[in-house]
């Protein structure tokens, strides 16, 4: 059996590690420290929880133990994709290097930019950044790479998934072109081999198992769940958990809860609680100072149930995790292999159990096609779902019938609007409910554009003036009926407005008797009282108007009319 002695690290390297409790390496240790040692690019790959930090951390510390880091250009670069990661592979720097004099630099997000370049203006030996906030550093001219000798790129397929590879590749051509590279990965997607190919030479390839497989030691289980209700799926399958963690009792000392998104990181963690859980949330929206808080309390016990994103499912190395349990099944089924990898390190057992909805089964089976074995199923804890009341069931029932009828509806109205546009002109063959029961005299016009109501003055809308509605009333009677009238009663004919108009041209009296002299005469007196209206057909008026010329004419004609039969 191979040993950490047997590998040609330095003896202060091997002491600290001896301190850590290790005596066997693990089989990709045993396979790629030899290989880095002599200074070849190694591409690592390996399930995760087989100690690949180690793998590098241990030959460069053996190769920089020699030599002396200078201001601002650091010697060596590990590159990972998350602050947690980053830290913990800083944390694996200084237990390795306590016996010798390396100074290190972490660069990560959510820390002072200041303190961080007091760090670099000293001088680091190794440097552990995220992509982001190296290039930060670099484009405000606080840093060199150009006396990197070492580069490291730990979960390569992190880094694919989270979107760092432009930043990779543009960091990989900082660097010098003869530098070590290293990387490391549980899986390699055909971007990740595109950029080992381009920036890696002659790349030593350790694979020590299969891609994507998942350690013997954890036991693997599904718990399918069929809610009764769409809207209650949530819920339930939160109860569902709650009752899958109770069941387990003593034997889960800890463990993770892994979401898909970070808004039921936030949900899950607050429902725990609610029902006596000690639990956190942990996601990328936290604070950097409340993210290490919450990881270093469940890193020391302090903490049982961890509700977290994807951040917290690559390369945290928490030994004694003894359950993970994924709430939503991985869209990505290689997050799958990292998610339960967080149980079952270091040779030790763990079990892993995910929640499944029908709607997760399509990545369920990809998943089970990934890592070539059937996942076992655990009946759900709800049976068949909880019962519904009455009510619930009722306003279940009734949903789809409302639905079905605002379609129909908006289908009907939507008729008129396509004959319209087809340039069909015919009326609809019936007429929607809605516009029957419409109040007549609405001047408001349909969809089809058909007017509701005749009677109504288009583009006055619902209100038409009063003024406009007032009825007058006319009389068309001849002027010899009209005169004959008030003889017979003994009293002056009122001049009507509507008369047909009898000019004095038109009267024989006025041309042939010369006698019209003293009808004439009194003729205005006539006019001015022959534009009477009736009081209930004329508007008030204030004061009194000029009779108008129409009206004289006529007192005329009707008084030559009296004074004929006299002469």
């Amino acid at each position: 059996m191979t040993r950490f002695d047997d590998l040609a690290l330095d003896p202060k390297v091997l002491k600290a590690v001896s301190e850590s409790g290790y005596e066997t390496p693990t089989p990709i240790q045993v396979q790629a420290i030899p290989h880095a040692l002599e200074g070849r690019d190694v591409l690592g790959i390996a399930q995760t929880g087989t100690g690949k930090t180690a793998s590098f951390v241990l030959p460069m510390i053996t190769h920089l133990s020699k030599g002396r880091a200078r201001a601002r250009m650091p010697r060596s670069l590990v590159l990972a994709p998350t602050r947690e990661l980053a830290a913990q592979v800083a944390e694996n720097f200084e237990k390795y290097s306590r016996h010798v004099k390396l100074s290190m630099a972490l660069l990560i997000g959510g820390v002072s930019f200041k303190d961080q370049d007091k760090l670099i203006d000293r001088g680091v030996d190794v440097l552990i950044a995220t992509p982001g906030r190296l290039l930060d550093h670099f484009e405000r001219g606080k840093l060199m790479l150009t006396g990197v000798q070492i580069m490291v790129v730990d979960e390569a397929d992190r880094m694919l998934d989270m979107g760092f590879i432009p930043d990779i590749e543009r960091i990989f051509k900082l660097v010098p072109f003869t530098r070590q590279t290293l990387f490391f990965s549980a899986t390699m997607a055909p971007e990740i081999t595109r950029i080992t190919e381009e920036f890696l030479h002659n790349p030593v390839r350790v694979e020590v198992a299969r891609q994507a497989t998942t350690s013997e030691t954890i036991d693997q289980h599904v718990c399918k769940h069929t809610p009764k209700r769409r809207d209650s799926a949530d819920s339930d399958k939160r109860e569902v958990l709650r009752r899958l963690i109770r069941a387990e009792g003593e034997t889960l000392t800890n463990g993770i809860i892994f979401c898909n998104r970070k808004r039921d990181v936030d949900v899950v963690a607050k429902s725990l609680k609610k029902h006596g859980f000690d639990a956190a949330p942990l996601h990328g929206d936290l604070e950097q100072s409340m993210r290490m808080k919450i990881l270093g309390d469940f890193r020391d016990g302090a903490l049982k149930l961890l509700v977290a994103s994807d951040v917290a499912a690559r390369g945290l190395d928490i030994p004694s995790v003894s359950h993970v349990f994924n709430f939503d099944v991985p869209i990505h089924s290689e997050d799958y292999v990292h998610r339960i990898g967080r149980t079952g390190r270091a040779g030790r057992t763990g079990k892993a159990i995910t929640l499944c909805l029908p709607h997760e089964e399509k990545y369920l089976a990809k998943i089970e096609e990934l890592v070539k074995k059937t996942i076992p199923v655990l009946t759900s804890p709800l049976g068949s779902a909880p019962a519904e009341t009455e009510a619930e069931a009722e306003a279940g029932a009734r949903a789809p019938r409302r639905s079905e009828r605002a379609r129909r509806s908006e289908s009907r109205r939507a008729e008129p609007r396509k004959a319209e546009d087809r340039g069909d002109t015919r009326a609809p063959a019936a007429q929607p409910a809605a516009e029957a029961a419409q109040p007549r005299g609405d001047s408001r016009s349909d969809r089809g554009g058909r007017r509701r109501d005749d009677r109504a003055v288009v583009g006055m809308g619902d209100h038409v003036p009063a003024f406009l509605l007032r009825e007058f009333r006319f009389d068309t009677a001849p002027a010899e009926t009209k005169a004959s009238e008030p003889e017979s009663a003994g009293e002056a004919a009122p001049a009507e407005i509507s008369a047909p108009e009898v000019t004095a041209s038109e009267s024989p009296v006025e041309a042939t008797t010369p006698e019209n002299a003293a009808p004439e005469a009194a003729a205005p007196e006539a006019a001015a009282e022959a534009p009477e209206v009736k009081a209930e057909d004329a508007p008030p008026a204030k004061k009194p108007r000029a009779p108008r010329r129409r009206a004289t004419s006529r007192a005329k004609a009707a008084a030559a009319e009296e004074t004929a039969p006299a002469a």
